[in-house]
Order: C-alpha cells, then sequence, then structure tokens
C-alpha cells in the first residue's frame, strides 16, 4: 500500500511537470541549449499576447519572433511561431538567474539524488529605463503570501501627478500589484512577484521589482527556498554548444543607465522598511554587440576549440529575435580556434 501511494505520488509530479513547457531537464555535458521552436495556429478569438502566455513566453518573446503578424489579432488560421529554444545562460547553474536582456528567468533546482536535474524558465518583466533593475548577486531572504505593498514616495507623487492616487499602504488583493506571492531579495527594494497586470510581463514597466505571471510565480514559490542564490546578468548575446554545433541568440540590447549592484545601491536613496528606492540615473558605457559576441566565444571555447561563420553572426544580430541559431562549429584536432588567426 505504501508503495503504491509512493507510485501515485511521484506518477502526479511527472505528469504535473511534463504538463509545463517551461521545465527542461539539463542537458549532458557539450550541450548548452534547452527546447525546441515550435508553432501553433492562432484561432480566431487570439492576440499574441494570449498565445504567448499558454506557452510560457512574454510580450517581446512573441512579437521579435513574429514581426509581421498583427499583435492583436493575428487571424483565424495564422501560423505563429513560438521561440521555445534557449541557449542556457552564462555562469554557475544553480538557484536562480535573471537575464534582463531577454526578460527571462531560470532556475535550477538542486537535483535529488540519483534523479536528473532540471531547469525552470518564465518570461518576466524587469525595470523600466528610469527604474533599472540592478545587476549584481544576491539571494532571496523571504518569502510572503499575499503581500501588503508600501509604495515610496516617489511613486506615490507619479501616481498622484496621472490622478490616481495611491494610499501608503496597498493590502492584500486585486488592488495590489505585487500580487498573492512574493520573494525578496537581498537588494533592499528588490522582488520577485506576481502581478494583477499579467499583460505587461515581458516588457520593462517596473519599477526594477521582477514580475511574473500568477501562474508561473504560483509554481515557483514553493520550489524555491530562503536562500537561494539570485544572479542578475545583461547578457542580450549568448552562446553555447549544441553537441560539434555553436549555437548563438541574440536579443536587443537594453537602453540602459545600470549599474552593478553596489555601485546603483550606494547611488540611490534606499528606504530598507518600506522596501522601495529613488531612481538613479548614471551613465554607464554601451558595448557593441560584436564585443558581447567576442566575449562569450572566448569563453565558450576556452576547453573546446571552435570558429565562427561571422557572416551568420552578423545575421543573427540583425534580427536580434531571439530565436538561436547555428553560428558555428567545432574545430577537431585543433588547439587554437581559427576565428583569431
Amino acid at each position: 500500500m505504501i508503495q503504491a501511494r509512493l507510485t501515485i505520488a511521484v506518477l502526479s509530479v511527472l505528469l504535473a511537470a511534463s504538463l509545463r513547457a517551461e521545465i527542461y531537464e539539463l542537458p549532458p555535458e557539450g550541450y548548452d541549449v534547452v527546447g525546441a521552436v515550435a508553432t501553433v495556429t492562432a484561432r480566431e478569438e487570439d492576440a499574441l499576447i494570449d498565445i504567448a502566455r499558454r506557452n510560457g513566453l512574454g510580450y517581446h518573446d512573441i512579437v521579435r519572433a513574429n514581426p509581421d503578424v498583427n499583435i492583436w489579432v493575428p487571424g483565424e488560421g495564422t501560423e505563429v511561431i513560438l521561440p521555445t529554444r534557449f541557449v542556457l545562460p552564462p555562469g554557475p547553474r544553480r538557484g536562480i538567474v535573471l537575464n534582463l536582456a531577454e526578460y527571462r528567468l531560470y532556475y535550477y533546482p538542486e537535483p535529488e539524488d540519483g534523479a536528473p536535474a532540471y531547469v525552470m524558465t518564465y518570461p518576466i518583466s524587469i525595470g523600466r529605463m528610469d527604474w533599472d533593475t540592478p545587476l549584481g548577486a544576491t539571494s532571496v531572504i523571504s518569502k510572503v503570501t499575499n503581500p501588503s505593498w508600501y509604495p515610496p514616495q516617489s511613486v506615490r507623487d507619479e501616481h498622484a501627478a496621472d490622478g490616481r492616487p495611491l494610499p501608503r499602504i496597498v493590502p492584500a488583493g486585486p488592488q495590489n500589484p505585487l500580487g498573492r506571492y512574493a520573494m525578496r531579495l537581498g537588494l533592499p527594494g528588490y522582488l520577485i512577484h506576481s502581478t494583477n497586470r499579467p499583460a505587461g510581463v515581458g516588457m520593462r514597466v517596473t519599477h526594477g521589482c521582477i514580475r511574473m505571471f500568477p501562474e508561473d510565480i504560483e509554481y515557483l514559490f514553493p520550489n524555491v527556498d530562503v536562500n537561494t542564490p539570485v544572479r542578475i546578468i545583461n547578457e542580450p548575446v549568448k552562446l553555447g554548444w549544441f553537441g560539434d554545433e555553436l549555437v548563438m541568440e541574440v536579443h536587443p540590447m537594453l537602453e540602459s543607465t545600470m549599474l552593478d549592484v553596489d555601485d546603483q545601491l550606494a547611488a540611490a536613496d534606499i528606504d530598507v522598511d518600506t522596501g522601495s528606492g529613488e531612481a538613479v540615473e548614471l551613465e554607464t558605457p554601451a558595448k557593441d554587440p560584436l564585443t558581447y559576441v567576442t566575449e562569450r566565444f572566448i569563453a565558450v571555447t576556452d576547453t573546446r576549440a571552435g570558429e565562427l561563420d561571422w557572416g551568420q553572426v552578423e545575421e543573427l544580430i540583425g534580427r536580434s529575435d531571439g530565436i538561436p541559431a547555428a553560428a558555428g562549429s567545432r574545430i577537431k584536432n585543433a588547439a587554437t580556434s581559427a576565428a583569431f588567426q
């Protein structure tokens, strides 16, 4: 009887996971790519953002992958591309990784003994230009269900100027922009939270926090422990191996005044008690897309020689649609990459 209950429990977990396109088994050594590009047929009542949400994608994901499709009325029978193939972001595959340039969260849960390792990935909203989300390493320091929101004075002033005054405290409920779940980060004032405005997920619309679809954070929230590490990066170009193939994924570069965590917090007026901060506007030098390509190429060919097809690289940069494609290959029996010869 006990064995039967265990079997049913395991099957239930596997079934739940199989129904979520955002969960992938981590690939073996030599592979840095998960998922696959797919297509669906739009229904008469669909908007692109409806299709995106059903398939684990955000606004920019679906719009950039389908530049010739009407956002609000794709039209019944229209084939819609789902950019659900991802080059995993650079760096350690542990905890939460937020790649702002692609408006996406990756979560690497600790694998059980003897079980495969997985990655969960979800679309997010990030801070708008005057409220940049900072870069750097932090962690989840607390988790709250049905949180109250304490809007900072600057946000209250902004709302008042628009004729939408806010109280000092917004209690839990349908008017609370934090939604039902919030994970507070070690950066004062920054949260990963749900939202009462899901249409903005996948866009640059927040005051610096990370927003998720309500159903995504509802699934993620119980799986993330307090003290889980969080790494916030800005990598518009990702490059990784798929066997002997170098695969590149390119997103538009963020126009940003972004600083790293220490500099931004030092420059901002942070209110630790209310979890809020003032906007920071300091210039940081922008990289050229080819600089990102070169940096990522050097990193991924550190132990495996490869060469890039620079014509394909330029095409992918020109598209910047977030759809991964082959951009080079392994050089067998070569000590160094011919790309720099």
